[in-house]
């Protein structure tokens, strides 16, 4: 199979932004651009796109007032509703200064209101340029945490079963342990998978994470960044992995729709099944099995098992109002400049045991930047040990998709099919993928060239 610019210098990035060693300590030298910020003057709003971190970056939030007397507010949207809350938050008078976008589609929404951020401080402590989402010549975004994806898995549990991790090398190894758990389920006390919910808190697992590996496939295979067409090259083996999660999981499938995140967490954390799909994102979720119980797979796919590792890249990109007051804007550089580079906001973001004044462990992300600090977060470790037995990475393409709306088509062919097997219904599935991203590419294309004239003519 062919590789291109998906896959390549994606293990070198992680090496140096997850792998890096502690960071000193470090004073907060704000640039030019923020003096304004320094003498007190100016706000920061911050519309934070992860729900697991909210607690963190309030106390964050608050210490920086403490330190720098800048008020800092944020604002978590709920799960699966960030693009609806940020379009409804910038339509008030008190706008977020700070905001994410997930990538090259995100932006395309949003390119007018993001500040250049090139030559900022918070630019200047990247550890690469990679992670600068760029508009033409101006640096739109800055990608914040590097996250990785897979099957997350309790070791005990399977030792029960009577397999282990060397047991399970490809697709075909984990249907194969996944349909001998379910015809002894009863006997066990658990099941191969947890619910594959399909409500809005848990259905991007699988309409947008799952869906990514087809995509990614495929655009390795054609040469490709990004595509305003898909063939569903790769949707059989789609198939094949969403009939092994909901054909081998704790629920029937027909209740998929009414089945949440919380659920799937419920399911593993109380040993009613042994694989879940999620991200190092979940970790203190799921922690309380204990490290010695975790471990972590590949969302294996049947097309290059042997080889490959964790599903790794960002759609976390900060993005600074530029239509923002400029107190604002500099007062936002300076908090996000401390937050990367500060003792105090390294340890909050990286992790670790007492890592907050409140003795909460932290955010336990891996970040792009040069003061990154060793990781607490076991999953994050996990992912890292698949780059340095030398697998390739999968790449985040799902950052190309078109639409939310697309995603939705997608999630709600899946969740029928799931309910009733058929050659018909999949062939929904297939059509919801294949000529829904076709219709939404277009309708996308149209609405950022009617943005366009809009503003040409105002």
């Amino acid at each position: 199979m062919k590789k291109n610019i998906l896959t390549l210098g994606l293990a070198s990035l992680m090496s140096v932004s997850m792998l890096a060693g502690c960071g000193d300590k470090q004073t907060v030298t704000p640039d030019a651009s923020t003096s304004s910020a320094v003498e007190g003057k100016g706000s920061v709003y911050y519309l934070n796109f992860k729900p697991e971190a909210d607690a963190q970056w309030q106390e964050l939030a608050s210490i920086y007032t403490e330190e720098t007397g800048v008020p800092v507010t944020v604002v978590t949207a709920a799960s699966g509703q960030y693009e609806a809350t940020l379009k409804s938050e910038m339509a008030k008078s008190e706008v977020p200064t700070l905001f994410q976008v997930n990538g090259p589609v995100g932006l395309a929404a949003w390119k007018d209101y993001c500040y250049d951020l090139k030559g900022t401080a918070v630019d200047g402590e990247l550890a690469s340029k990679d992670f600068e989402l760029m508009n033409g010549d101006q640096v739109a975004g800055i990608g914040y945490c590097m996250e990785s994806y897979g099957l997350i898995f309790n070791k005990n549990l399977l030792e029960q079963a009577g397999y282990s991790q060397e047991d399970i090398k490809s697709l075909d190894d984990l249907v194969k342990v996944s349909e001998d758990i379910t015809k002894r389920s009863d006997e066990l006390g658990f099941s191969a998978f947890t619910s594959a919910g399909m409500d809005g808190s848990s259905d991007w697992r699988f309409k947008t994470h799952l869906a990514n590996l087809p995509i990614y496939y495929e655009y390795v295979s054609e040469g490709v960044l990004d595509s305003d067409a898909i063939k569903g090259t790769y949707l059989d083996q789609y198939r094949k992995v969403w009939d092994m999660y909901v054909n081998n999981a704790t629920c029937n499938p027909t209740q998929l729709s009414t089945k949440t995140g919380d659920d799937a967490v419920a399911d593993f954390l109380m040993e009613k099944a042994v694989f879940y799909q999620n991200g190092t994102w979940a970790y203190n979720d799921v922690a309380d099995i204990g490290d010695e119980n975790l471990g972590y797979l590949p969302i294996y796919f049947g097309v290059e098992d042997d080889k490959e590792g964790l599903c790794t890249g960002t759609e976390n990109y900060w993005c600074v109002n530029a239509k923002a007051e400029q107190d604002d804007i500099d007062a936002t550089l300076a908090f996000m400049h401390w937050a990367v580079s500060s003792e105090t906001g390294l340890k909050a973001m990286c992790g670790g045991e007492g890592a907050m004044p409140s003795g909460d462990a932290g955010m336990g992300l891996s970040l792009p930047f040069k003061g990154n600090l060793e990781s607490n977060n076991l999953l994050v470790n996990l992912a890292n040990s698949y780059v340095k037995e030398g697998k390739t990475p999968i790449a985040w393409t799902f950052t190309t998709m078109p639409s939310e709306e697309w995603k939705n088509g997608v999630g709600s062919a899946l969740t029928t099919y799931a309910a009733d097997q058929t050659d018909a219904n999949w062939d929904k599935v297939v059509k919801a993928f294949v000529d829904g991203w076709k219709e939404e590419k277009a309708a996308t294309a149209q609405e950022d060239t009617n943005a366009v004239e809009d503003s040409v003519e105002e």
